[in-house]
């Protein structure tokens, strides 16, 4: 358990009143299932040729008046922390931001070096969102994704406003 309890908040306080950020509790889990369904196909991701159960993994929620409005997953393995799954539910507004300054500070709580994630390349709001937060294109994994559908078949042909979904683009936060 976390020097954090389950009802801190970790945002910036210009946020205060808008919504909370909390760590992720097992009351959670059917919430977390249905938010993995709905925008990542499958409870299971695929990241450099490994599966991932993100349903089991640590994370936070941000909530706005009662309501579930931000989950953000992530893996700390050694000295890396992989952020997993990121989603902000009500749009723009600071929630992204928070979500991911709460895994940056757990990252570096637990002794972390880097914080990295890998997208692909269609998500182009993705590459546009972590790069204006200090993130680093790292690495392009040519072809990568046809690799990840033999573990994850759900993963489509086209993606974002219709690109052809290939490449896996590794990007990192030095902490």
């Amino acid at each position: 358990m976390s020097s954090m309890d389950h009802g801190s908040s970790v945002m910036p306080p210009e946020y205060k009143g808008e919504f909370v950020v909390r760590e992720l509790t097992p009351e959670d889990r059917p919430w977390v299932q249905g938010v993995l369904r709905r925008y990542w196909a499958s409870l299971v991701q695929v990241t450099r040729g490994r599966k991932i159960q993100a349903d089991e993994l640590p994370g936070f929620v941000a909530m706005r008046d009662g309501e579930e409005v931000g989950l953000i997953t992530y893996e700390i393995v050694g000295d890396q922390c992989e952020v997993v799954t990121h989603n902000s539910l009500a749009g723009h507004g600071g929630i992204g931001s928070c979500l991911l300054a709460a895994v940056r500070t757990k990252a570096r709580e637990a002794g972390c070096k880097r914080m990295w994630l890998v997208t692909t390349n269609d998500n182009t709001p993705a590459l546009r969102f972590y790069q204006r937060r200090d993130f680093d294109l790292v690495a392009i994994h040519r072809n990568a994704v046809q690799e990840a559908r033999k573990l994850k078949p759900e993963i489509p042909d086209i993606g974002l406003d219709g690109i052809p979904i290939r490449h896996e683009i590794e990007m990192e936060y030095r902490l």
